[in-house]
This record gives structure tokens, C-alpha cells and sequence, in this order.
């Protein structure tokens, strides 16, 4: 499996490049400016891609990229995905970049 954390977002109504279609008259408000919203925070999306089964898993945290979310994001790919479809397997190879949650240096 490769695991790698995503850019963080601002959680909220924000406004986003790109296209969005709707009826006359039925917009959506958004936020113009990207100050984060103090009581929703930002989200930290972890993404765990299964290289064989050409199949991802993402969690989704509000807490800081630490260690503890990158090993429970992997904890939670085995429990709800991973141990039913490897059934026999008695250990996974995991590549990640080195930095932010995956460091070298984390005890984790």
C-alpha cells in the first residue's frame, strides 16, 4: 500500500475554482475569502491507495497530520477493508514520503 497526506482544506462553504451548474435564480453563498472558520477548523484527508487492487481509502481528521491519525487511518483501512480482502496475508509493505506524518523519525 502507498499512504500520504493530503493538503488540508478549510472546512465550510468556500468558494472553489471551476464550474457548477444550477438553476436560474437557486445560487449558492459562498465564503469569498479563505480565512478559516474558527469553530469548523480545517479537515486533513489521508490517503491510503492499495497498489494490487488499484483501489483507495481516505480518511478524513480535523486534528493536527500527526503520526497518531496516519496510523489510525491504516488501523481503519485493515479493519473495514483491508483484512476482507487479505484474508491469508500476515504482513503488508507500506512505502510512504518522508515527512510531515510520515517522518523518519516518528516513534510511531
Amino acid at each position: 500500500m502507498s499512504v500520504d497526506t493530503k493538503k488540508k482544506e478549510n472546512i465550510g462553504n468556500f468558494k472553489n475554482n471551476g464550474r457548477e451548474w444550477s438553476l436560474k435564480g437557486n445560487h449558492t453563498d459562498v465564503n469569498v475569502y479563505d480565512f478559516i472558520d474558527k469553530k469548523l477548523g480545517k479537515a486533513a484527508p489521508y490517503g491510503i491507495y492499495d497498489i494490487s487492487k488499484n483501489m483507495g481509502w481516505v480518511s478524513v481528521g480535523i486534528s493536527c497530520d500527526t503520526a497518531e491519525f496516519a496510523v489510525n487511518s491504516i488501523r481503519n483501512w485493515w479493519l473495514e477493508m483491508g483484512k476482507e480482502t487479505y484474508k491469508e496475508c500476515q504482513e503488508i509493505m507500506i512505502t510512504a514520503d518522508c515527512g510531515g506524518s510520515n517522518g523518519n523519525r516518528v516513534r510511531l
